[in-house]
């Protein structure tokens, strides 16, 4: 006698079928970022150009620099200068972001103000400061290079953030042109005191009042570079709050890769922007070095050792051409027009990170205008959170 067929085997044609059905099924994907425009703000430029990489100053003190080749516009080309993190003074860490601004027609200076493991962070203010000076003399006459001097902005990051902002504040002592724009990046590596290892601030009440001034970080390992931006912001008094703007840059893992706003995000690797193959002019013939006295400031900290790593192997994401990128472009446009900070909050595209490939939106930028700030008494000083916070910003 044959058995009778039970449910299972009568199910078997329909679990069949579904098998069958989710083979032939295209395999579900992660929503990706969204790419770099094509063009405006944050935009890839003109990829077709030869881009010029020479070096001005001295073997021993030289400056980095980048344009496209050919004659410069009749008005000259905008000037950015970038100001790296300490440890990170080859150009090719930042080349993505120095590649999109070339591309853009903006000059770039690199100043190199720093030897690893020479250099004593106090000392780097008046080493970036005569560096620059001297670069935009030599370039004066370059009718390639051609800086427009009345529209120059400063790029730092980590400990190129408070060097930014303290030669915005020496620039007429110096006898530098004064910035349009200090766009300070994840700002950390800030000197408490006269004998406290860093870069020291300076004051910043002789910053110009025409300046806008930008903080920006990330949302990981944020603490100490949030407490660094709104000590920038609420010591640069001369600059009237809405020339100033507080940025957050926020991670996204909604997708993949995700996208992780780091103290290192803004960088960015292209090994085009080496500066190993660039020629440096050499030193004066018979010129002696000055006497070397080595001191500990000069080594870098096993935290600073980590993030240099961290650094030199960074890649470009959409936190590159929506955030930084994008919101220096946004803010040089601004600053160069004599518009303020508050237009640009107030400018739904400046916090805006387009959408990821399934249509759901990355989280925008914390935008914000800070508020006026009275003088704190010595005491209230003492106590505020800034300080503490500023002992971990100091060693980045």
């Amino acid at each position: 006698m044959r058995p009778k067929p039970g449910p299972g085997l009568a199910a078997m044609p329909l679990v069949l079928g579904m098998l069958a059905a989710l083979a032939a099924a295209e395999p579900v994907r992660a929503a990706t970022p969204p790419g770099q425009p094509a063009e405006g703000p944050g935009g890839v430029g003109d990829k077709a150009a030869t881009i010029v990489k020479r070096a001005v100053g001295r073997a021993s003190a030289p400056t980095y620099l980048f344009h496209k080749a050919g004659p410069a516009p009749s008005g000259g080309r905008p000037v950015a200068v970038f100001l790296h993190a300490w440890g990170a003074p080859n150009p090719q860490a930042y080349g993505a972001w120095i590649d999109h601004l070339v591309r853009n027609d903006w000059l770039v200076l690199f100043p190199r103000f720093q030897e690893v493991n020479r250099t004593k962070p106090s000392d780097a203010p008046a080493i970036a400061a005569r560096l620059i000076k001297s670069a935009l003399a030599e370039l004066a006459a370059d009718a390639d290079a051609k800086p427009d001097t009345g529209r120059i902005a400063l790029i730092g990051h980590l400990a190129g953030a408070p060097l930014a902002v303290h030669i915005a504040a020496d620039a007429t002592g110096t006898g530098l042109p004064a910035p349009k724009l200090v766009f300070a990046v994840m700002p950390g590596g800030i000197a408490q005191d006269a004998k406290s290892r860093g870069i020291p601030l300076g004051e910043l009440g002789t910053i110009d009042a025409g300046t806008l001034l930008v903080t920006m970080i990330g949302d990981k390992d944020a603490r100490a570079a949030d407490a660094a931006a709104r000590k920038i912001l609420r010591d640069a008094s001369s600059v009237p709050p809405e020339r100033k703007l507080f940025v957050r840059a926020l991670s996204d893992d909604h997708g993949f890769p995700a996208l992780t706003a780091t103290l290192t995000s803004p960088a960015g690797l292209d090994a085009a922007y080496d500066s190993g193959p660039i020629k440096l002019p050499p030193d004066p013939p018979g010129e002696k070095p000055p006497p070397f006295r080595w001191s500990a400031d000069m080594a870098l900290s096993g935290e600073q050792t980590q993030l240099v790593a961290q650094i030199n192997n960074a890649r470009t994401d959409s936190l590159d051409f929506l955030a930084y990128w994008r919101s220096f472009d946004m803010a040089a446009a601004a600053a160069f027009t004599g518009k303020d900070a508050a237009s640009l909050k107030a400018n739904p595209a400046f916090s805006d990170m387009q959408r990821w490939s399934d249509g759901w939106p990355v989280k925008r930028l914390g935008v914000e205008v800070p508020k006026a700030h009275s003088p704190a008494s010595p005491a209230a000083a003492g106590s505020n959170p800034v300080n503490a916070a500023g002992n971990a910003a100091a060693r980045r």
